[in-house]
């Protein structure tokens, strides 16, 4: 399965490795440290043309990996894959186990 991230760009379900959000994730010291080091190692890819919202990391076969920043929300991004984590599927408070969402 794959996952759209915007700009015609999609990526393999299998190869993400997290999804995070923007605003949140880059008040860390430490997830600052690491965009800046990805960026310079250009293996970050701008895949927006609005506010940035996400920030999606994957396996890439030539380089390691590969940060997609994109304008979709994490929940977006999550609802788009198989909604699966750690083999668990992922439900909303209140959902019931075994019944989609």
């Amino acid at each position: 399965m794959y996952i759209h991230l915007g700009l015609g760009v999609v990526v393999r379900e299998e190869d993400v490795i997290g999804i995070f959000d923007l605003e949140n994730t880059t008040v860390s010291a430490v997830t600052r440290d690491y965009l800046k080091r990805a960026q310079q190692e250009n293996l970050v890819e701008d895949v927006c043309y609005d506010l940035p919202r996400s920030i999606v990391v994957c396996r890439d076969y030539i380089s390691g990996e590969r940060v997609y920043i994109t304008q979709i929300a994490p929940a977006t991004l999550l609802k788009r894959s198989r909604a699966e984590i750690g083999g668990i599927p992922f439900r909303k408070h209140g959902g019931h186990a075994g019944r989609k969402e």
